[in-house]
């Protein structure tokens, strides 16, 4: 079973920029399919961006189109988050998450079968 544990996360003004990243540990395979899902207070989990990591392929939720960019670096099994233009819609928990199986193009939280912890992400007016 994958750990997997994310880092990047905190404050931010609106406009600025923030980089998450997620590491892969105890896992011989990355992940088929690799996501980072974000969370607010009171709302529903939704998904941000996945690819799959053979591929290359990716997927973004229209909200973070033009601003997010998702990457992984299969040597060091990582998977990235680049965030611009940030702002106060993106504030919320984010995940990261990894599936074997196909679905990467509806994020979509379920058969993703391994998840971090999260790290927060605060953007101010």
């Amino acid at each position: 079973q994958v750990q997997l544990v994310e880092s990047g996360g905190g404050s931010v003004q609106a406009g600025g920029s923030l980089t998450l990243s997620c590491a892969a540990y105890e896992y011989s395979n990355f992940g088929y399919c690799m996501a980072w899902f974000r969370q607010a207070p009171g709302k529903e989990r939704e998904g941000v961006a996945s690819i799959y990591t053979q591929q290359g392929l990716t997927y973004y939720h229209d909200s973070v189109k033009g601003r997010f960019t998702i990457s992984r670096d299969d040597a060091k099994k990582t998977l990235t988050l680049q965030m611009h233009n940030l702002n106060q819609n993106d504030t919320a928990m984010y995940y990261c998450a990894a599936r074997s199986t196909r679905g990467c193009s509806a994020l979509e939280s379920n058969g993703y079968e391994n998840w971090g912890r999260g790290t927060q992400v605060t953007v101010s007016s």
